[in-house]
């Protein structure tokens, strides 16, 4: 079963002689439970892909459909909703709410959705993500990678369809990145947990199922690599 899949997306910004075309016909399907890296050069139109996945931006032409959902034929408060509910979020930042408590930064999804916590599963979020002496810590008091440890919980406390993560280790140093990929390893192998995820970095996209290679907002390459070497040839190779 397909989560997201796409269709001929394309996403065209400016017009005439001077309009971009970040992306230009891509179409991709992405089965529950895998581990997706997107890579390509800067430029190639791997943000603008996951922006529109994520419903963060719209398409010019073509469709995403989103757990059985088409999202063009959404307005703000379904895409919000579908947002809130059924997708995850992690960035390079952290995004962390820095009056928060770790354990409230965790909550919030489902504090916005109304919903209450389902306990085992938190506690078992916090098991895996070992923040347990660290909850009633705020932001300012963690380290960057118990930051994104906190972001990797929050992203699954709410059972999303897919979870997407934006270069997750790029503020992070070789250990901490490392962890953050166990983690999203283990989401994908324990929990069933459907991930995309925008990198640059081989290490990490050597984590992940699949690697999708985007260039000049196409597809040039749709498989497997099997470790950071073999990612490097990759991109090498890629037209």
């Amino acid at each position: 079963m397909n989560i997201v899949s796409t269709a001929d997306l394309r996403r065209t910004y400016g017009e005439g002689e001077t309009a971009v075309h970040a992306l230009a016909g891509v179409t991709l399907s992405f089965p529950a439970g895998q581990f997706t890296a997107i890579m390509g050069p800067s430029g190639s139109g791997k943000s603008t892909l996951m922006h529109l996945l994520a419903g963060l931006d719209m398409a010019t032409s073509g469709s995403v459909v989103i757990d059985g959902q088409e999202l063009a034929g959404m307005d703000d408060k379904g895409l919000t909703q579908l947002r809130r509910d059924r997708l995850g979020f992690i960035f390079q930042a952290f995004n962390l709410v820095p009056v928060l408590t770790a354990e409230e930064n965790i909550t919030l999804p489902l504090q916005l959705a109304g919903r209450e916590p389902d306990r085992a599963w938190l506690d078992r979020l916090i098991d895996t993500v070992e923040l347990r002496d660290r909850l009633s810590h705020r932001p300012s008091e963690l380290s960057g990678g118990q930051q994104q440890r906190v972001a990797v919980a929050r992203a699954l406390v709410h059972r999303p369809a897919v979870v997407f993560a934006d270069e997750p280790t790029g503020n992070l140093g070789s250990r901490a990145s490392d962890e953050v990929l166990g983690l999203l390893r283990q989401a994908v192998d324990e929990f069933d947990q459907t991930v995309i995820m925008v990198t640059h970095d081989p290490l990490a996209a050597a984590v992940a199922d699949r690697i999708v290679v985007l260039r000049d907002g196409e597809v040039v390459h749709d498989g497997t690599a099997t470790d950071a070497e073999a990612v490097l040839e990759l991109m090498k190779a890629a037209p």
